[in-house]
């Protein structure tokens, strides 16, 4: 017999501590990597990251940008998978065309890698298939720069449909300009005499091997944009109804690893995926939560951004990001115990930007929220908060603050509702049902023609509501 308040010992585990369980049970295997495999006898850089080191380009920016950058790609590359064994950091007014490093820096790290037993070498920026290939003959294990090492995480950690074939889209863009042989076996040809088939249309030199795994490369390309088209319409008619229903959405936006998914959780109570780890979240997810007034919202928690997020990315997961264009409010979190929050602030915003132009919509209003206080130094979190006055200050781990973000998400969603005088016919009472679940009424009366109200609603029941505002109004 269940006493009151009875609990299970071993509650069902959520979604995403399941997805947590599945990802922490892999393990990277020397030798074997995510990269792409249905192209033959071509070598496609195999990422072999089970012991690194990591090597950089300082060119811009003060000291401790420059080590920031480098403990972000040593994170990047522990999130991969890898051990990390030492970093180096060069000073350069920019990078060298040839190696990426310069001749002699380039024989240092040869040493490093000796005498760390070191298997890879990655770069902290995006190098030409030209300084890839110039590097590797100098230092005698593979090179890898910091695109394919955030490709390689996002195929590790892509789990829907729309979510891989994003990936793979990414993965071969990147992957098309270095495309290299087996030596002298790339350059075989077909044609003229050499077979039985040869004839009419067959004749001439023919292509190379690499040429036509190119061509397969855009084939396969071509069809994973139709296959992202399709997946698009069904998340657009899936906007569209969060969209004419009348509720606020409100956009998770930030930093990669800067507690967007947990404070979803602590503000919806679900159980998304949460991991202390880079771009833990790929695939958007979307929760319907009610705030203290009663009304309701649609939270979307969405992928994180980095600094030089590659561009092969941005394209690719382009229909994930329209979620952030349209919604009503950005929620912009960011990691107050980072080394350089404002860089951080920075980074998301360029990213944001470059994404509502190309939509060629405005921008949502946004509300930036401060994030891990409870990690913060006491002095640090003063300054941060002389510097974003206007920002919410949370530990979405410890429950701090979230109850202070709840009332500002209703001030600042109740400052995009709109005034609205309509008459509904009594036949309409889902309008009316609408206006009470997502609007506040000011007044109501009962008329011989319908309901008279007078509310305050979203923007989107306003548009609803336009074709009974006449009434409404005529009979003030």
């Amino acid at each position: 017999m269940k006493r009151p308040g009875w609990a299970p010992e071993n509650p069902a585990p959520t979604v995403g501590e399941m997805q947590l369980s599945e990802r922490s049970s892999l393990r990277r295997v020397a030798g074997l990597s995510t990269e792409l495999t249905d192209i033959t006898e071509v070598e496609y850089r195999q990422l072999r990251l089970e012991r690194v080191v990591l090597v950089g380009v300082w060119t811009t920016g003060s000291a401790a940008q420059a080590d920031a950058s480098m403990v972000e790609l040593a994170a990047l590359a522990e999130t991969a998978g890898s051990e990390v064994l030492e970093g180096l950091i060069q000073r350069r007014d920019r990078p060298d065309p040839a190696t990426y490093i310069g001749s002699g820096k380039a024989e240092e790290l040869r040493e490093v890698v000796l005498e760390t037993g070191a298997d890879t070498v990655i770069c902290d920026g995006e190098l030409t298939p030209a300084q890839l290939t110039a590097l590797e003959k100098v230092v005698k294990v593979k090179v890898i720069d910091r695109t394919a090492l955030i490709l390689d995480i996002f195929a590790q950690h892509a789990t829907s449909r729309e979510g891989k074939a994003q990936v793979a889209l990414a993965q071969m863009e990147y992957m098309l300009p270095r495309l290299r042989g087996w030596g002298e076996s790339m350059s075989r040809q077909a044609g003229g005499r050499a077979g039985s088939n040869g004839g009419v249309g067959l004749r001439g030199p023919g292509e190379t091997k690499i040429e036509t795994d190119r061509r397969r490369i855009r084939e396969r390309m071509a069809k994973l944009r139709r296959e992202i088209r399709e997946m698009k319409t069904a998340r657009d008619t899936m906007r569209a109804k969060r969209t004419t229903s009348g509720i606020p959405a409100v956009a998770i936006v930030g930093y990669t690893n800067a507690g967007k998914s947990s404070l979803m959780n602590a503000l919806t109570g679900s159980g998304v995926l949460v991991q202390d780890a880079l771009f833990a979240t790929l695939d958007p997810t979307t929760r319907r939560a009610a705030l203290d007034d009663g009304r309701e919202m649609v939270f979307t928690d969405t992928v994180g951004f980095v600094r030089h997020l590659p561009t092969q990315l941005v394209e690719a997961f382009r229909s994930t990001l329209e979620e952030v264009t349209g919604a009503d409010l950005l929620l912009h979190v960011v990691d107050g115990s980072d080394a350089l929050p404002l860089e951080q602030i920075k980074a998301v915003r360029e990213v944001i930007t470059d994404v509502i132009k190309e939509q060629g919509t405005a921008a949502p209003p946004e509300l930036l929220v401060v994030n891990k206080i409870d990690a913060v130094d006491p002095v640090e979190l003063t300054r941060l908060r002389g510097l974003l006055p206007d920002a919410a200050f949370v530990s979405a781990h410890a429950g701090t603050g979230i109850e202070d973000l709840r009332e500002r998400l209703s001030e600042v969603l109740g400052g995009l509702d709109v005034d609205v005088t309509v008459l509904l016919p009594y036949s309409r009472g889902d309008l009316v049902a609408r206006i009470h679940a997502d609007g506040r009424i000011i007044s109501s009366d009962h008329e011989e023609g319908g309901t008279r109200i007078r509310a305050r609603v979203p923007q989107a029941l306003a548009a609803a509501l336009s074709e009974f505002a006449h009434a409404g109004a005529a009979q003030e």
